[in-house]
């Protein structure tokens, strides 16, 4: 039963667009043969294996631990790469989640101070995700850093702040930084101790002074054709008032297509991404063969902030054929503690829309309970880190989601190879 729910949203969307294990065509799928390396999975997914607790699924998974080879499948996203411990966004991030077996790499798109298009996950983020504060730059920075107040007894009386926007610099500024590990020390009295607040399940080892290479949009593009997957760009809200020197959110919003069709990747291969349902509405209208695919992100916190059944077939019937909810909002537990499919996630799939989830493997330590955001819904499920492949497996193959961005795409490409998807 859980199989065939899972075929039948498949064949639910297939009559609407490309699904994600279809969206490549054969140009791209040739592509995908031609430049895909041997993909390498390491010791995690196995341990996640292990660590699960006896079940069938269980079984299952550890029958396709000797398995020989596994291959790249659209299922797995690189969520801004493969961050969980190599620094977002970056030439390094992207390569290993291609390496993992990620079909789709994630680009993050914001502008520089030229209106150039860069790749990171906010505007205002340079201060937590590149060495600006360390540079020459730091003086362009919307505002500068600002060491933290501590009183007698150790407490934070102000935090350690700063903001630095890729909007304060030009491309060629930006093109000077080194990308890190997101994160800050609130704590912090130097800038050096501000930037080293690497929560201790992630690791600083690949942001060092030789990686952490930058990329523009461009850049990315070129990356990922090179690298045989397949790309979706998510159009960052700008922290800036819009328009900005006269570029409008509508320029933005064009300027990022335009730059996939000048380097001639077919509009089946894109998966054009924003929070702001405007954005993909412009693209329906007027970028259809783009806006066919793009992806809805819903921004909501808690499950009281979700869309309805109502406003889920309204989506639809604006011509938004793809929803990307955050996990917690596709799944409960019932009566015996089960995770099972949320109210959410029967309404998208009654409304006819595909399903794409975010994120995996970025809450760090699950068997310490209280892990956060993405499993606020089901949290009481979640007893040790193999829990994992639980989650993965009912949103597979009961919620029928069509991949889930992951922050580590070898666990995803493992589960998939393991199931059969594509």
């Amino acid at each position: 039963m859980r199989r065939s729910l899972f075929t039948l949203s498949l064949a639910c969307l297939a009559s609407l667009l490309p699904s994600l294990a279809l969206a490549a065509g054969p140009e791209a799928e040739a592509s995908l043969k031609a430049h895909s390396p041997s993909v390498q999975l390491d010791p995690r997914p196995f341990f996640l294996v292990n660590d699960m607790s006896e079940s069938p699924l269980k079984q299952q998974l550890l029958a396709c631990t000797n398995r020989p080879q596994f291959t790249r499948t659209n299922f797995s996203i690189g969520h801004r790469g493969a961050a969980m411990q190599f620094p977002e966004h970056t030439k390094e991030s992207y390569e290993a989640a291609a390496r993992m077996g990620a079909g789709i790499v994630e680009c993050d798109v914001t502008f520089t101070k030229d209106k150039e298009l860069v790749c990171r996950h906010a505007q205002n983020d340079l201060h937590t995700t590149t060495n600006i504060l360390a540079t020459d730059l730091a003086a362009k920075c919307t505002k500068p850093f600002t060491a933290a107040t501590i009183d007698a007894s150790g407490n934070v009386v102000t935090p350690a702040n700063a903001e630095c926007r890729s909007s304060d610099i030009t491309l060629a500024e930006f093109k000077t930084l080194r990308g890190k590990m997101d994160a800050a020390n609130p704590r912090a009295r130097t800038v050096a101790e501000y930037l080293a607040g690497t929560a201790n399940w992630r690791t600083d080892l690949y942001s060092g002074p030789t990686s952490g290479t930058l990329l523009t949009h461009k850049e990315s593009i070129a990356l990922f054709k090179q690298l045989g997957v397949n790309m979706t760009p998510e159009l960052k809200s700008p922290s800036v008032r819009m328009p900005f020197d006269g570029f409008t959110q509508e320029a933005y919003a064009q300027k990022m297509i335009d730059e996939y069709k000048q380097a001639n990747v077919p509009a089946q291969r894109v998966f054009a991404q924003s929070f702001d349902k405007a954005d993909i509405l412009y693209w329906v209208r007027n970028e259809p063969a783009f806006g066919k695919q793009a992806v809805y992100l819903d921004d909501a916190n808690s499950v009281g902030a979700l869309p309805g059944a109502a406003q889920l077939a309204s989506y639809k019937a604006q011509g938004i054929n793809i929803v990307a909810p955050p996990i917690f909002a596709l799944l409960t537990t019932d009566a015996s503690g089960n995770i099972v499919p949320s109210q959410y996630a029967k309404d998208a799939r009654a409304a006819g829309l595909g399903i794409i989830a975010w994120t995996l493997e970025r809450s760090g330590i699950l068997a310490d309970g209280d892990n956060g955001f993405y499993y606020q819904s089901f949290d009481r499920a979640i007893k040790r880190e193999g829990d994992m492949m639980r989650v993965l497996d009912v949103l597979a193959q009961q919620v029928g989601i069509l991949g889930i961005f992951s922050d580590w795409p070898a666990t995803v490409t493992f589960y998939a190879n393991c199931v059969g998807l594509k």
